[in-house]
């Protein structure tokens, strides 16, 4: 058994994730960490909200809150909606935590000490309309260095080059829309990445070629266009104080203590039950620990260079990341998601739509790995109809409601397997070895295609032995071969559990299991697997797993998540 470390990005705590913050990070962290508790490794899956920062403090003032009372709210609201998309966190904190302000004052005080924090005098960007220094995140304009014309202070989404707000273009406030800003000079505390490069190269040339392209490429990019000094202060009062004598009056910069919140978060979900918990058995001297983390692409420079550098920078032993699976963007019907023009499907509004499973498989089977993916409708409404409800759906539904009418509710006795079920057990075998491969490497869509053919091949198996045809001249055959069906059900289900935990869970009961009653995946065969169920095991036939979607339907979606809209 091996530990397995799971974290995937923080999602900001203003507003709630849409489809493609699901499929970014979130669902592909969740369906990994699934799979390998299954294969019986001790997992700690460890996420949050991320909450510091002007982001935060300008959510509230937008809904006359007080931003303490502002992120407690959006806190729940967003654990509740990644609890209905059955997202199996071991903790879900927060980074605003006094765990993750303690980690974050030692690891600051650790860089201090080791020379690298520099104080700086900078110009920065201060709002008179706004009366405030303005957030690199709060700053619009024009990239330099590729002309997007709404890149953020920080970092041009679109080239993904780092910028300063100052680097900007027609630079403009987000919160107000204003133009009258003005630079003024501020001090600050600031990270000295390039004192750590060369450290951080050499540890970045132990993941080739092991990290996906998106993750790799991008933090080699980095490195080849050379580390800047990074400010880690902020003149803001949400936060945590900076812990350095003459500047109690600013706060740790948010992408500093975010990342640090991995550990921070651990460290609360450890403090809750301490005699049997040690957050340090995670994170400090671990040799016994893999660490996996899952990232959209916009946030691969942050844990595959600026967080890595930071917990070399202390020269203590953290654990670093193993493994960063970067993902590319999910569009909306060709463009962006977006809440304020009522475009786009958003997690808590998904789960009123469809049931949770159609929207898991739909975006782990089309999950934007190598390249951007887009989201339609009618994209949505065929994979559901066709994967779901005419491959799964049906054979479950046939099966069961044939041996029930034929025979009787229970797995029925006789008969004995022949060549054809031999066959079908190769077949099947070797399927899934290639469907754990995939889930192994974090190949999803590949994963996938292999759990559908899973499927097709036993749809492939009662349509050849044609047990409604044999049942007329060899009852016993035809028991025989219904037999088999009945347990490629619970085949089925076993597989399927990490990417649709529902409908596994309904599969199972209507074989009269639970979900404690599922074997370990590590070891799995088939051709045990196939026998499980004994003759005069009792089944129920129950309701279709699926619905069809009608065109009806997909034309009212489109309507009211506003497709015509770019």
């Amino acid at each position: 058994m091996s530990k397995i470390l799971i974290t995937s990005a923080l999602p900001y705590i203003n507003g709630v994730p849409h489809l493609g913050h699901m499929v970014g990070c979130l669902l592909p962290s969740d369906v990994y960490a699934r799979y390998m508790r299954m294969m019986g490794n001790e997992v700690l899956y460890i996420a949050g909200t991320d909450e510091h920062g002007t982001t935060s403090e300008v959510g509230a003032l937008n809904e006359g809150m007080d931003v303490q009372a502002y992120c407690d709210m959006y806190h729940q609201r967003h654990a509740q909606t990644y609890q209905d998309f059955k997202l199996s966190f071991d903790y879900f904190g927060r980074t605003s935590s006094e765990q993750n302000k303690e980690i974050t004052y030692h690891i600051f005080e650790q860089l201090d000490k080791n020379g690298y924090i520099e104080e700086k005098t900078i110009k920065q960007i201060y709002s008179v309309d706004d009366k405030m220094f303005l957030a690199d995140r709060y700053i619009t304009g024009t990239c330099p260095h590729c002309g997007y014309e709404k890149a953020r202070g920080d970092q041009c989404e679109n080239c993904t080059k780092v910028l300063e707000p100052t680097d900007l273009i027609n630079a403009r406030s987000t919160i107000s829309g204003s133009t009258n800003l003005e630079v003024r000079e501020t001090k600050h505390l600031f990270l000295n990445l390039p004192k750590i490069q060369e450290r951080l190269g050499d540890w970045l040339k132990t993941k080739e070629p092991f990290w996906p392209d998106v993750a790799y490429t991008i933090a080699q990019k980095w490195l080849k266009e050379g580390l800047q000094e990074r400010c880690i202060t902020r003149d803001l009062k949400w936060g945590f104080p900076v812990n350095k004598p003459g500047y109690e009056d600013k706060v740790v910069s948010v992408w500093f203590d975010a990342p640090i919140g991995y550990i921070g978060i651990t460290k609360q979900w450890a403090d809750e039950n301490p005699s049997e918990r040690n957050w340090k058995d995670w994170w400090m001297g671990a040799k016994d620990v893999r660490y996996v983390e899952f990232m959209g692409k916009d946030n691969v420079p942050y844990h595959s260079i600026t967080f890595p550098a930071t917990l070399l920078g202390t020269g203590e032993d953290w654990t670093m990341v193993d493994y960063l699976k970067g993902m590319s963007y999910l569009t909306f019907e060709g463009g962006k998601f977006s809440k304020s023009e009522k475009r786009g499907v958003f997690a808590e509004d998904a789960i009123k739509e469809f049931p949770v499973d159609y929207w898991r498989y739909w975006l782990m089977s089309n999950a934007p790995e190598a390249s951007d993916s887009s989201f339609t409708f009618d994209l949505f409404a065929s994979v559901v109809n066709k994967d779901l409800n005419g491959v799964l759906g049906n054979f479950v539904s046939r099966v069961l409601k044939m041996t029930s009418s034929k025979i009787g509710s229970e797995v029925p006795a006789g008969g004995n397997d022949t060549e054809t079920e031999e066959a079908l057990v190769k077949v099947l075998q070797e399927r899934v070895n290639d469907y754990f491969k995939y889930m192994d490497e974090m190949e999803f869509r590949k994963a996938l295609n292999e759990l559908r053919a899973i499927w097709v091949e036993g749809n492939n198996y009662i349509s050849t032995t044609e047990p409604w045809t044999v049942i007329k001249t060899e009852p016993e055959r035809a028991a025989a071969i219904l037999r088999t069906c009945i347990n490629l059900i619970r085949i089925f289900a076993i597989l399927s559990a990490p990417i649709m935990p529902d409908t596994a869970e309904k599969m199972l009961d209507k074989l009269g299991l639970k979900a404690d009653d599922m074997p370990s995946l590590k070891g799995f065969s088939v051709k045990e697997e196939i026998q499980a169920l004994k003759p005069g095991h009792k089944f129920e036939v129950g309701d279709m797993l699926f619905e069809r979607i009608t065109p009806e339907r997909i034309e009212e979606l489109k309507v009211k998540y506003g497709s015509d809209k770019k």
